[in-house]
């Protein structure tokens, strides 16, 4: 089991990023490998993703997930049924300075490939940074 937070500082104001990370249509924008987000009635989503696994051939790869909203707070809370029990939840703090925010995700799993989890967290951090800094840009 693998338990995991990462943060980073994105400059924009925390209300933007917010509002553009609750749009599961911008998944793909930010998100490895994902190729395609659709939501659904409620809180699920279809999301296809490429993957090319060490013990299978590249292909993508079509799932249910779950993404819950939650204004209050700023979170957003996510997860995928299977025997990974994948669940995150993602939150945005304002900063000290002015237009900065402070993002932080916390993921959940069952599998524990600590240093492949990690290395994908600062992945998807990273591109929510470019992303929504280039959006606003």
């Amino acid at each position: 089991m693998g338990d995991y937070s990462d943060s980073i500082t994105v400059h924009v104001p925390a209300e933007r990023l917010f509002a553009y990370l609750s749009d599961v249509q911008h998944l793909p924008s930010y998100m490895p490998r994902l190729t395609s987000a659709h939501p659904h009635h409620g809180d699920r989503v279809t999301v296809t993703a490429h993957i090319d696994p060490p013990d299978a051939p590249e292909q993508d790869v079509t799932s249910e997930a779950w993404l819950r909203v939650l204004q209050d707070g700023k979170s957003l809370e996510w997860g995928a049924p299977g025997p990974h029990d994948y669940r995150g939840r993602l939150h945005v703090d304002d900063a000290e300075d002015v237009g900065t925010c402070r993002l932080t995700v916390e993921l959940h799993t069952e599998h524990a490939e600590g240093e492949h989890i990690d290395h994908g967290m600062r992945e998807a951090l990273n591109g929510i940074k470019q992303s929504v800094e280039a959006a606003e840009g």
